[in-house]
């Protein structure tokens, strides 16, 4: 099975968390395509969506399904997006399309976080991709030196800018033994928005595509 069917497989098996009436709350990336494409067979029985990007609302828009504000629906009862890395402990890193900071919000409104992903994204030890920390542009030198004390090295996402109009380090090398400490000290620097580490708010359940099926960890 190739890659993109790991991620349809994932994103179809998705919508088993998503009942009439509901709002949904959708993030961004390729496997979230999918899930948005899956959609569209519910669009009549749902009420609509919340977007964490621009890219997200835009696909979701033409597919004939209503994006709905964040601010006038309230605490969403599933949000489902996908993620760059996993553990089977349910701790994640986003923003490899640089939406974490809306993910993160959305994340953090939902009562079950469903992320879908392929298998060739579980790790045992999250830091083998770069961690996406979004950063207020004037901050940028700043931050980086700063996380270059913290053991890694920042590479600025040149020609990014995130929806939010701030600006992307990917940190490389870093070995993340404890997501939920060095989460909260990256958040603590002086112009950092958010970083991509999701352990403070992991995800509640985790569906992985796999060669023989569906795997699913729940919390």
């Amino acid at each position: 099975m190739s890659a993109d069917a790991r991620k349809r497989a994932a994103a179809e098996a998705a919508l088993e968390w998503v009942k009439d009436g509901m709002v949904v709350g959708v993030g961004t990336g390729s496997t979230v395509n999918h899930f948005i494409d899956c959609l569209v067979s519910m669009r009549q029985r749902i009420k609509g969506a919340v977007s964490s990007s621009q890219a997200s609302t835009a696909r979701l828009q033409a597919a004939g399904i209503e994006v709905m504000d964040l601010n006038s629906v309230g605490e969403l009862e599933v949000y489902v997006d996908g993620a760059d890395e996993a553990t089977r402990h349910l701790q994640l890193i986003k923003g490899g399309g640089a939406a974490l900071t809306r993910e993160k919000i959305v994340a953090a409104a939902s009562q079950r976080f469903v992320c879908i992903v392929d298998d060739s994204k579980l790790v045992d030890v999250l830091g083998r991709f770069p961690l996406p920390v979004e950063v207020v542009p004037m901050a940028r030198s700043y931050v980086a030196r700063q996380l270059v004390r913290l053991g890694g090295q920042p590479v600025y996402r040149e020609g990014v800018v995130t929806d939010n109009g701030n600006v992307i380090l990917d940190v490389h090398n870093l070995e993340i033994t404890d997501p939920a400490a060095l989460e909260g000290e990256i958040n603590q620097l002086a112009g950092v928005v958010c970083n991509g580490l999701f352990a403070r708010r992991p995800a509640d359940v985790l569906v992985i595509a796999g060669a023989s099926g569906i795997t699913t960890l729940k919390r």
